[in-house]
């Protein structure tokens, strides 16, 4: 290892250590990038700064995340949560655990409407959480089924973390977003399957709805099931299915689905002005907080790989005596911990460049990778000491100790590393769908393959030029893919850099 290689080391340690001890994830990697890459690069660090930032903000990929969010919180708007947890809740009303039944069925219908982790468990934790109390359910799985169930969104489509990861892996977020269907209801089930059976076996867990809370006409039920699901399934289907079946690209899908929850907000009588400014302003924060950690991770990861520590990561790893399939494994628990103090947005654009050429020296399939660090990366909502679902959860239901909070959670932590075991077990859960829609795997969204393992060693930012556009002068027109040149890190040679006032 040389200098800059631990200098490098040096960097991602303390990058830890300071999040660790509550710092801003943002800032904190942004300052370190800067720091260190001056003291290692010099000058230059800015300049990679710079390709590194709009190479990002001018990918087209980026612009169907604000409009999901939008999607989700106009639909959240719209009632339709609420509406359809009354019609399970009435429906199920006989079955021991009806409660934690309706609460994973409603967050897994509404998964595929929202990725909002936030939104999600809140409106579960004010719809679900008074009622539970009410009728002697188990504080800890009662938070943990909703917890649980509202993390949901970030594995199942259209999950804004699979926009993201696409190019960082350099395959298409269609091919993730069909795989991530089958882990996504299996983890639901295999929720469900806990629940029902732990109320079975000690009914004083979950008892049925009392007969004084329940309504004599099914044909009332069954008529807001309907009403309530099927114009959000017709959305679902215009924004998702139109993605699986190519006829249009994400951020195209994005705007459909965002024009269809604003359409079902104001057929549902809804619609407020209040309620679409606070609308668009819910969706600017969030979006603002996740691109903008987006391109801090994305310097931070350039600077990481130009100091060289990437590579020496990678070699490391390939070179310790172990099978293939337990430096796999290996990977996915050091994914697993990251969890547990980072947000995905640092995990993705940070960490899982350094393990790419891993990945590719090892043959992976990507796409059921990705489908497998998804499933993973709810960690990140279910975990001490960020477990943001929690304090989520602690905001709406005062009843409930963060105590009773995380232990609820950690039972489903269990459920989600069973489910990662059988994604190893039998791959097909994650890929028999990608393979099914798609003859053969598609690269990226925009068209481009993933870089070969000679390049990969240098992976870690988003929209960094190659050296063919550097020498060029293409300054001005960084690249148009992430996924084309998230493998170039190695490319941008010192001299290079030195030109870039030349090229602006």
């Amino acid at each position: 290892m040389d200098k800059q290689q631990l200098m490098g080391l040096v960097m991602l340690v303390l990058m830890v250590t300071v999040i660790f001890a509550g710092f801003p994830i943002s800032f904190t990697i942004l300052f370190l990038a800067l720091v260190f890459g001056y003291l290692g690069l010099g000058a230059n660090v800015f300049d990679l700064a710079y390709f590194q930032t709009i190479g990002m903000m001018k990918e087209e990929l980026l612009a169907a995340i604000p409009m999901f969010i939008f999607m989700g919180f106009l639909t959240e708007q719209a009632g339709l949560m609420e509406r359809l947890f009354q019609a399970l809740r009435q429906l199920l009303a006989p079955v021991r655990g009806s409660l934690y039944l309706v609460v994973i069925l409603t967050s897994t219908i509404f998964a595929m409407a929202t990725g909002i982790v936030g939104a999600a468990v809140t409106v579960l934790g004010i719809m679900a959480g008074p009622i539970m109390i009410k009728s002697g359910y188990d504080h800890r799985l009662s938070a943990g089924a909703i917890a649980a169930g509202g993390t949901l969104g970030t594995l199942i489509p259209p999950s804004v973390m699979l926009i993201v990861m696409g190019p960082v892996l350099g395959v298409s977020v269609a091919s993730l977003y069909a795989a991530a269907f089958g882990p996504g209801f299996l983890l639901a089930l295999l929720y469900i399957i806990y629940l029902l059976v732990r109320s079975y076996l000690n009914p004083s867990l979950g008892p049925p709805v009392p007969l004084e809370e329940r309504t004599g006409s099914l044909a009332v039920v069954l008529k807001e099931i309907v009403v309530g699901t099927l114009p959000l399934i017709g959305l679902i289907a215009a924004a998702l299915g139109s993605i699986l079946i190519g006829l249009a690209t994400p951020t195209e899908a994005s705007a459909i689905g965002a024009l269809g929850a604003l359409v079902l907000s104001i057929a549902y009588g809804r619609f407020t002005w209040r309620g679409f400014h606070q609308a668009l302003l819910q969706t600017m924060m969030t979006s603002s907080m996740v691109l903008f950690l987006a391109v801090t991770s994305n310097i931070f990861g350039a600077v990481f790989s130009r100091l060289g520590t990437a590579g020496w990561i990678s070699d490391a790893i390939l070179g310790l005596p172990i099978p293939p399939e337990l430096t796999l494994g290996l990977i996915v628990f050091l994914i697993f911990l990251l969890g547990w103090p980072f947000e995905w947005p640092a995990i993705i654009l940070v960490f899982l460049p350094i393990f790419y050429p891993i990945l590719v020296a090892l043959k992976v399939d990507l796409v059921w990778f990705g489908a497998v660090v998804a499933v993973t990366l709810q960690t990140a909502f279910l975990s001490p000491p960020v477990a943001m679902s929690a304090y989520y959860i602690k905001q709406v239901v005062k009843e409930w100790s963060l105590k009773t909070i995380y232990a609820g959670m950690m039972e489903f932590m269990v459920i989600q590393a069973f489910c990662i075991a059988l994604l190893f077990a039998v791959p097909q859960i994650a890929t028999y769908l990608p393979s099914l829609l798609f003859d053969k795997p598609l690269a990226s969204s925009t068209d481009t393959k993933p870089a070969d393992s000679d390049n990969a060693s240098g992976q870690g930012a988003l929209g960094v030029q190659g050296e063919d556009e550097l020498e060029k002068g293409d300054a001005a027109t960084p690249a148009a893919s992430p996924s084309s040149k998230t493998m170039s890190n190695d490319l941008l040679k010192s001299d290079d850099l030195e030109k870039s006032d030349d090229l602006k």
